[in-house]
């Protein structure tokens, strides 16, 4: 059973009439609904009778953490249950960005609210804005605060000046919450480094070998270029400690159940803020278990699904977002599933068609875009994905095998292929990336780069190529039109509504220069933003583009996500083709064209589909008439439509 429904029906009460004491009512009847559940996760993790006193501990504490949060976020809450699945809505456009690198600090990005709304953005992710260590940290990710803000980005104040200007203007925010580590500087890691067995236990520490070598039999490496292994020794101690990412990160021993009732209370800290959306980073590592890979563990299912069910009850307004970038049919499980349906993530990073858009760009072939997608499986319908083109984070290659040999092709080389094209070791290709975690002992890499530089606008300018430059842009603008059409929340990474180049400034910082994903990390151009009225500029054509299109994109109710997206086959390799269905048999069609020349499509495939009346169909984006002189439809290169029903 889904416990969010149960709880739009405790918020059915007319919020104008709610007080104090029936905040407090509703959060007793949240605790009765969502207790029994709770206990279940609690010991089906911590089975142990020694355990006990700690359910006990979260029982004492759930209400503790209650009285924490602000009566105006406690209304918010009910507010968003009223809303349904807000989070669903075709209004949702989101934009992602470091603060320091956008405008400076978070009064920066207060500032910078109408720019938001210009663009049509309502859905906000800050990377990570608190204390972390001042050298090598992962952009952020290796935390020693959960909860003190970070100087360079402002105060606590400023961040509960932006969260309450961002409601007011109609913005959700999300925040990473770093669930699987700490950094080494963390008061815990300090304290362990000390020589407390307290906090020791709070991590994984071992005073040999042994275990350590035993986890890495079966241990993959995230990092195996610059953080080779998944143990680092600590000389002040004399013990091995489990570091999954770098070595400055100290994984969290969640057997622990006292490490649970810790990071519960930093989350609803994180939380009271004003976030509305919870980016859970790296969760599909939170469970670690020698003799696997430590990933996707079903105890790692359970203790997202008990941390879910603690917040929500205590704060049933915020929902979690799954940061595992994995395979279809491990993504799907975050969404919770048996009893759990539901219950576990409501959104989840769609890196599959990232992955396969990207794959599709550089073969001009949608067959195994569209292959993939096909044998995806359905996710809950209350539930809903982050399409994304670019972000923060490299493009990593995790294709399936499978379908790239039913297609005709060998997996690594075609894998070769698109890091060869992608980081420039095929002269005629017009990327420019970089490789990232190149591991020559199995073939496998990712790819860095701007979403600009990887689709050739880099290399078009630098050459001064009209015609290339125009390509380019037509990439970009396509494939931007896909996300904010395919089911789900578009997500833009900053920068990229302005055709952003790589930046290669970071290869003068000494804690940046060797991760190559800075390169896709710049300060954002206020210089082009200044010039948008010029609109011969790529930057300019860009952000109108994408501008027009989000204004469709709200305007469109078919683009909420109700599950109606419907694939079909175009009858040619260089198209892709999908639908979004309406109940009343109205629709939209995207068909997007991934090849260099024009592509046709048999008419009669959307004469079928209601398309096409009389020898006329209709593009939304252009709001444009067509005439039909044969029985084809010419699609032109990097060309997308947006095609509706007479």
């Amino acid at each position: 059973m889904n416990q969010t429904a149960l709880h739009r029906k405790l918020a059915s009460k007319d919020l104008k009439d709610l007080q104090k004491g029936s905040l407090q009512k509703l959060f007793d009847l949240r605790v009765a609904t969502n207790l029994p559940l709770i206990r279940e996760l609690f010991y089906s993790l911590y089975s142990d009778p020694k355990h006990n006193t700690y359910f006990k501990e979260l029982q004492e504490l759930l209400p503790v953490l209650f009285e924490t949060r602000s009566d105006e976020l406690k209304n918010r809450d009910l507010q968003l249950l009223k809303k349904g699945n807000w989070y669903q809505s075709e209004k949702m456009v989101g934009m992602q960005l470091y603060v320091d690198l956008f405008n400076k600090n978070l009064k920066g990005i207060e500032e910078k609210i109408p720019y938001f709304k210009e663009l049509g953005i309502t859905f906000l992710h800050l990377m990570p804005i608190t204390t972390r260590p001042k050298g090598e940290n992962d952009g952020g990710y290796a935390v020693n605060s959960y909860t003190a803000v970070d100087r360079r980005f402002g105060s606590k104040k400023d961040l509960l000046s932006l969260t309450s200007k961002l409601r007011e203007n109609g913005i959700y925010l999300m925040l990473d919450f770093v669930v699987n580590h700490t950094s080494d500087e963390y008061p815990w890691a300090k304290k362990a480094l000390k020589g407390s067995p307290k906090y020791q236990g709070y991590y994984y520490m071992f005073p040999d070998r042994t275990v350590p070598d035993a986890f890495e039999a079966s241990l993959p490496e995230v990092f195996p270029a610059t953080s080779p292994g998944n143990f680092t020794y600590r000389k002040e101690i004399d013990r091995w400690v489990m570091t999954v990412f770098n070595t400055y990160q100290w994984d969290l021993n969640y057997s622990n159940p006292k490490v649970f009732l810790e990071m519960l209370s930093n989350l609803v800290a994180l939380v009271n803020n004003g976030v509305d959306v919870v980016r859970f980073d790296a969760l599909a590592f939170l469970w670690k278990k020698i003799g696997t890979n430590s990933q996707n563990l079903p105890e790692a299912h359970l203790l997202i699904t008990l941390f879910r069910m603690c917040l929500q009850t205590i704060t049933p307004g915020v929902i979690f977002l799954a940061e595992a970038i994995v395979a279809p049919k491990d993504i799907i499980k975050y969404f919770g599933e048996g009893n759990r349906k539901g219950n576990e993530c409501e959104v989840a990073y769609n890196a599959s068609l990232m992955a396969l858009l990207w794959n599709s760009i550089a073969t001009k072939k949608t067959l195994l875009l569209t292959k993939t997608l096909q044998n995806s499986p359905g996710k809950p319908e209350e539930t809903t994905w982050i399409n994304y083109v670019r972000c923060h984070d490299d493009i990593g290659l995790g294709l399936e095998d499978q379908y790239i040999s039913e297609i005709g092709w060998d997996p690594w080389l075609h894998r070769s292929f698109l890091l060869d094209y992608y980081c420039q070791k095929l002269d005629w290709s017009p990327a420019i990336g970089y490789t990232f975690m190149y591991n020559p002992s199995t073939g496998d890499g990712r790819i860095t780069g701007s979403c600009a530089s990887l689709l050739g606008l880099e290399k078009a300018m630098r050459n001064s190529q009209e015609e290339a430059i125009e390509i380019a842009i037509k990439k970009i603008l396509m494939l931007h039109g896909i996300i904010l059409s395919f089911g789900g929340i578009p997500l833009i990474y900053a920068g990229d509504e302005l055709g952003t180049l790589n930046d290669y400034s970071y290869l003068n910082n000494d804690h940046k220069k060797e991760d190559s994903r800075w390169v896709n990390r710049p300060a954002h151009d206020w210089g082009a933003v200044a010039k948008l009225k010029e609109d011969d500029r790529p930057a300019s054509i860009i952000f109108q583009g994408l501008t027009h299109m989000i204004s469709l994109r709200k305007k469109t109710k078919l683009f909420s996500d109700t599950n109606n997206v419907v694939l079909h086959d175009p009858r040619n390799p260089h198209l892709l083709l999908y639908e979004r269905t309406g109940k009343k048999k109205n629709g939209v069609c995207i068909l997007a064209n991934f090849d260099e020349h024009p592509q046709i499509i048999d008419a009669s495939i959307l004469v079928s589909l209601g398309y096409i009346k009389e020898g006329v169909l209709h593009d939304l984006l252009t709001n444009r008439k067509r005439s039909l002189h044969s029985g084809l439809v010419e699609v032109q290169p990097y060309d997308i439509l947006w095609l509706t029903k007479p």
